[in-house]
């Protein structure tokens, strides 16, 4: 339970202070709030979503890290914090999203706000309540904390009334501080206010004519009839431009802390003048790198190029998706089917770490902050997503049950009902293998020298038995390539998996022989030499 007491302070530390990047966003948090609970009684973070498209991966990724630092945060202190996932669906749709259907329909709605829009998929009353009912469900099936707010909610309920009026009073001073920024055409007739046309519902970028505070209203030219046009700018009757808007939001929430795309460094300057100019304070903000796709293209959810949410669950454990994102956030990284293996097993890696360090070591280990500080305690039986991808293969499996056969040969005490982890890793192994790896695979014939070293292996590992451990294994692999040649023993292991698993990487093969079987590894060897 957290201390709802205003002067509530932070907790005891020891002296050690974790360096994960979390903790240290963290520590940032409460250095701007000196250690005390703010007057709204809470600490707030915010990620921010355009549902102008269909949610995509770095969106998940905003709130999965974002909910890393709230953690960190309850670690280091016990003053209340909230999280918002705010919806920016009373902009204007711009152009239509290449991933949706009914294109032609769509682009009879350009420009009007996103939750006016018909559903294009025929589920909700507005292709904004569809996509921000995607976001939530997804980020339910996370078990995120967060509270979902919506700007078309804000602006109609009249919750944004008061900071729309300091917009009003500061016109002037905003837009000094937005028209150095802007092409010279774009000057003309920009400003801050997007009244909402009354005869077309479309989100209307025009030029204010005049302003009249004592009445909160705007008069602007209707672009189309020419008409003089009276508006209040509150109640939903207008919008404001993203930047001024983010500004305006971060003052009326007192937002504390906001993650934002290093395409937008100049926006979140411009956006915090303008929070300050009305009086607020800009929250604390960490610049991310975006994720990139097998092109080096940056990911566009109106694209849809890269890899969809979906895509990753569909080939690896939710997990291990969380892993990737926290990983080096400021560094940029492409997102790929390639990059899941990897992932799988580096978080793995650090599951099998985690138990065997200490309180303060296990803070600095990702896999704390994928699992919100309780990481579960099933193990893998020590097999890689790498490994098993491979018994897939020589298998040619279609059932899991396949592997488990062998998994089972390996550690008798395993089952799929006592290693879930393992028996999902299985499943996704046998699909990724027969979408990814079995199109590609492309076997060769051993040069001579290979051929006398298979040929050894396959003699050797009789001497070997079903007590053989897979180190024991991996150093006989070894040396039987020093024996015959191989300077540089990375062409050796590349051979066997040409050669026996007909691709360019494969896995540590004492490990693999340990769990394919050591008969069943002479048979392969055997077959492929065509002895």
């Amino acid at each position: 339970m957290t201390n709802p007491v205003a002067d509530s302070t932070i907790q005891a530390q020891t002296e050690f202070q974790p360096k994960s990047w979390p903790f240290e966003e963290a520590r940032r948090i409460l250095n701007r709030i000196h250690n005390k609970t703010p007057e709204k009684g809470f600490v707030l973070l915010e990620t921010g979503y355009g549902p102008s498209g269909l949610p995509h991966i770095g969106t998940f990724g905003e709130v999965a890290r974002t909910s890393m630092v709230r953690k960190a945060f309850a670690q280091l202190s016990d003053i209340p914090t909230r999280l918002f996932a705010f919806s920016d669906d009373m902009d204007g749709l711009r152009k239509v999203p290449d991933n949706v259907p009914q294109q032609e329909m769509l682009k009879l709605h350009v420009g009007k706000p996103l939750m006016q829009v018909p559903d294009p998929f025929g589920k909700y009353e507005s292709f904004g309540q569809h996509n921000n009912s995607m976001l939530c469900d997804f980020l339910d099936s996370f078990g995120f904390d967060y509270e979902f707010q919506s700007s078309t909610d804000w602006y109609k309920s009249g919750r944004f009334d008061d900071a729309l009026r300091l917009v009003l009073k500061h016109y002037q001073d905003i837009m000094s501080l937005i028209l150095p920024s802007l092409r010279d055409e774009r000057r003309a007739t920009y400003s801050p206010f997007l009244p909402i046309c009354p005869r077309t519902g479309v989100v209307l970028q025009v030029k204010m004519e005049e302003l009249r505070l004592e009445s909160d209203t705007i008069i602007y030219r209707d672009p189309e009839t020419g008409i003089l046009t009276e508006t209040l700018i509150t109640g939903g009757h207008c919008k404001l431009q993203w930047k001024v808007d983010w500004g305006m939001r971060w003052k009326a929430f007192d937002v504390d802390y906001e993650m934002s795309g290093k395409d937008l460094i100049d926006s979140v300057k411009l956006s915090s003048q303008i929070c300050r100019t009305m009086g607020g304070r800009a929250p604390e903000n960490l610049t991310y790198e975006h994720f990139l796709d097998e092109q080096g293209q940056k990911i566009s959810k109106s694209k849809g190029n890269g890899l969809t949410i979906d895509d990753w669950l569909k080939y690896a454990p939710h997990e291990s998706l969380g892993y990737y994102m926290y990983q080096s956030p400021k560094r940029a990284k492409r997102l790929y089917f390639d990059v899941i293996p990897k992932a799988v097993d580096e978080y793995l890696t650090h599951m099998q770490k985690f138990h065997k360090q200490s309180a303060d070591e296990q803070k600095d280990n990702p896999v704390y902050h994928v699992h919100a500080g309780n990481p579960p305690t099933e193990q893998a039986v020590g097999l890689t997503f790498n490994i098993l991808l491979n018994l897939a293969s020589v298998c040619n499996a279609e059932d899991k049950s396949i592997l488990w056969g062998f998994v089972k040969k390996y550690d008798d005490a395993s089952c799929p009902k006592s290693h879930e982890m393992l028996d999902r890793l299985i499943t996704y192994a046998i699909r990724y293998y027969h979408d990814f790896v079995a199109p590609h695979k492309e076997y060769r014939a051993p040069t001579d020298q290979e051929r006398a070293a298979l040929s050894e292996l396959a003699e050797k590992l009789l001497t070997f038995n079903s007590i053989t451990t897979a180190e024991e294994l991996q150093t006989e692999v070894f040396e039987i390539g020093k024996r015959h040649g191989f300077t540089d023993l990375r062409s050796w292991f590349g051979t066997m998996y040409e050669v026996l698993l007909g691709q360019k990487e494969g896995p540590r093969m004492g490990s693999f022989i340990a769990l394919y079987g050591i008969e069943n590894t002479r048979i392969l060897i055997r077959e492929k030499l065509g002895l």
